[in-house]
């Protein structure tokens, strides 16, 4: 009976050793994790980045450190990224319109479909249409009539150019017979704070970056840029239903790593991020941020979907014309 007991305690013991070294024995690396964020603090990629960083932290025993770098579109971002070695120990928090929109209509300095590798998708965004609390309109048509009555007098913010917050703005312009003026700002936060303050009537901004300041009657909120409405914002009625059926726009918030990165180190990397991106507390931070959870595709899977989406953006610049201006 002795015997057995000592062949039960010693089992036992084996099996909480490898509990406990589970979440280490995830990591890809035994030194601190850079996470690049491509946008300011405070914005829709900062926040899933924050939310994720601190559990990865937790699962692999390193710290990871969110680095921002805002600025070119996301160019300044990528390119302090692949500057890093090409060992995993860098990576970045984007949002794919950085991969599959702004290259597109200016030059970032890194090709999207050769330069980096997509690791993992977490969250989805969704684009609403906002404006400032005293902008008279209620709903689109509302809006159209008010710029038109003030001919030469009305701008647009977005998130910086060449996002499908410019490509918005540009299509509700053409389509609407409009003449307003797009005005860039490096990251959703400080061409927010514009729109808030009333220096700027509109804007298309992210569901995430827009959710508290419309609960704070900052922000009017008349459209959402996408198929359905939203769970998030159920009274809100999509473009599609005002007319605008071309504004299907939304953008997955997930990990990125330099091309040189060797797959079998992404495949490590894309592990360990799947696994603290399933974490309860991960998801319900991310849905009360303003987020979907989006479904976690392998390497290879979100690679291809960067292509075909990079394409489908490129017909959009053409069919419309957009331009840096």
């Amino acid at each position: 009976m002795q015997i057995k007991n000592a062949r039960f305690a010693r089992r036992a013991l084996c099996a909480a050793t490898l509990a406990l070294a589970l979440p280490v024995a995830m990591a890809w690396t035994d030194k601190p994790v850079k996470m690049v964020v491509p946008a300011p603090a405070g914005g829709t990629m900062d926040v899933v980045a924050r939310i994720v960083a601190e559990q990865l932290s937790a699962d692999i025993g390193q710290p990871v450190i969110v680095d921002n770098k805002p600025g070119a579109g996301g160019g300044i971002g990528v390119q302090a990224m692949n500057a890093a070695p090409a060992d995993g120990n860098t990576i970045m928090m984007t949002a794919s319109n950085v991969l599959t929109e702004i290259p597109n209509v200016m030059k970032t300095g890194f090709d999207p479909l050769k330069d980096v590798k997509p690791v993992t998708a977490i969250a989805r965004g969704y684009l609403v249409l906002i404006t400032a609390p005293n902008v008279p309109a209620k709903d689109t048509k509302g809006l159209v009539a008010w710029v038109k009555a003030n001919p030469g007098k009305t701008s647009f913010a977005s998130y910086s150019a060449g996002t499908v917050s410019h490509y918005a703005g540009m299509i509700l312009n053409q389509k609407g017979g409009l003449d307003m003026q797009h005005i860039p700002f490096a990251g959703s936060p400080p061409a927010l704070q514009q729109v808030m303050g009333g220096q700027i009537p509109i804007m298309f901004d992210g569901m995430a970056t827009t959710k508290p300041q419309a609960a704070a009657g900052k922000v009017q909120v008349l459209g959402i840029a996408a198929k359905a409405r939203s769970p998030q914002m159920p009274n809100v009625p999509t473009m599609a239903e005002q007319g605008y059926p071309e504004m299907d726009y939304s953008n997955w918030i997930g990990v990125i790593v330099s091309g040189g990165v060797p797959a079998a180190m992404v495949d490590r990397i894309n592990a360990a991020l799947v696994k603290a991106a399933s974490a309860a507390k991960v998801k319900d931070r991310l849905v009360a941020a303003g987020f979907d959870m989006e479904p976690l595709t392998p390497p290879s899977q979100l690679a291809a979907s960067v292509k075909e989406e990079f394409e489908r953006n490129a017909a959009i610049v053409k069919q419309f014309n957009i331009t840096l201006q």
